[in-house]
């Protein structure tokens, strides 16, 4: 696979996508053959982005390829991918309704069952650093722990799949959840589902869901 090309169709699909605006959010993805990590640059619009723009890095954090300077949550990305072998891709994105939560620096729990399947569980809100710090990067990889998806506190969101595709799908459902979990706050108290439940549904979308299971 050209990944460097694969990553410039991906920031498209993010932005066209309405997950972040301008050129805030950025994407990675692990060649798992290589253990190379693509990332995409630092202060570039996602349109413009040539497969040329893309950095490489491997997993001591060196660029390997690449003229631009990569974005300056490179830590976070290799930190979480080195902590992570089953996460190959990872998006971070600036959603209208997920930001909400990150402001108020407040968890979301499973509150409907995409989020539990998906999900995992409570996506956590990660403590507040500056952008691009080893510190957010740590509070990040902490948040994240074995979960799909955390908020980033006053920032935004990072979502994490065992390739793009599983990425995207948690940035959807991440989002979605806030959306409908904002809703019914403002109309009571919101019931989440039960533990045992959550990881029962998370193994079985996993595991057995779909076809080839």
């Amino acid at each position: 696979m050209d990944y460097k090309k694969y990553l410039v169709e991906c920031g498209k699909r993010m932005l066209n996508s309405g997950l972040t605006v301008e050129t805030w959010g950025n994407i990675s993805v692990r060649d798992p053959e290589t253990g190379l990590i693509y990332l995409t640059p630092s202060g570039m619009q996602y349109d413009i982005i040539e497969p040329e723009d893309i950095v490489v890095m491997d997993k001591e954090h060196h660029i390997v390829e690449g003229n631009r300077k990569p974005t300056i949550e490179s830590g976070m990305h290799v930190g979480i991918m080195n902590s992570r072998p089953d996460v190959n891709a990872i998006i971070h994105t600036h959603p209208i309704d997920s930001q909400v939560f990150a402001c108020l620096r407040r968890d979301i729990p499973p509150v409907i069952d995409e989020a539990a399947q998906l999900l995992g569980g409570t996506v956590k809100c990660a403590e507040y650093a500056l952008p691009g710090s080893d510190e957010l990067a740590e509070n990040v990889i902490n948040a994240l722990g074995e979960g799909a998806a955390c908020l980033m506190a006053n920032h935004g969101a990072v979502c994490a799949g065992a390739d793009m595709d599983v990425a995207f799908r948690v940035c959807t459902v991440l989002e979605m959840t806030a959306k409908i979990y904002y809703k019914a706050l403002a109309i009571g108290k919101p019931v989440e589902i039960e533990e045992d439940k959550v990881l029962f549904m998370k193994d079985f979308v996993a595991n057995h869901y779909g076809q080839g299971k």
